[in-house]
């Protein structure tokens, strides 16, 4: 079982950036695909980015791509989410989730989909003004 906390939140001008963290403990984020989720209020959760458990592939939402960037750092334990030319319209509680399930076909089918994951952090609030 692995437990994951979020950090890196916070209040940021549009055009901003900031860069999420996610930490992992218990057991190594490379035994695990990774999803990162988002949900505005009164919105439901959305999916924003993915790495595969291989790290191999990596997968965004259009809504994000080309200004958000998913990584993993084995030896921190830790998965980011660089946020860049932030936009009010990505100001929500950001999730990120762990999969436990090793089959790699499945997940490059099924990684948006928020309840194949096993394990959620507690979220960080990210705000973004206008």
């Amino acid at each position: 079982q692995v437990q994951l906390v979020e950090s890196g939140g916070g209040l940021v001008q549009a055009g901003g950036s900031l860069r999420l963290s996610c930490a992992a403990s218990g057991r190594t984020v490379s035994n695990y695909a990774m999803g990162w989720f988002r949900q505005a209020p009164g919105k439901e959760r959305e999916f924003v980015a993915a790495i595969s458990r291989s790290g191999g592939s990596k997968y965004y939402a259009n809504s994000v791509k080309g200004r958000f960037t998913l990584s993993r750092d084995n030896g921190k334990n830790t998965v980011y989410l660089q946020m860049n030319s932030l936009k009010p319209e990505d100001a929500a509680v950001y999730y990120c989730a762990a999969d436990a399930d090793n089959n790699e076909i499945y997940y490059t089918r099924n990684y948006y989909l928020d309840y194949i994951y096993d394990y959620w952090g507690q979220g960080t609030q990210v705000t973004v003004s206008s």
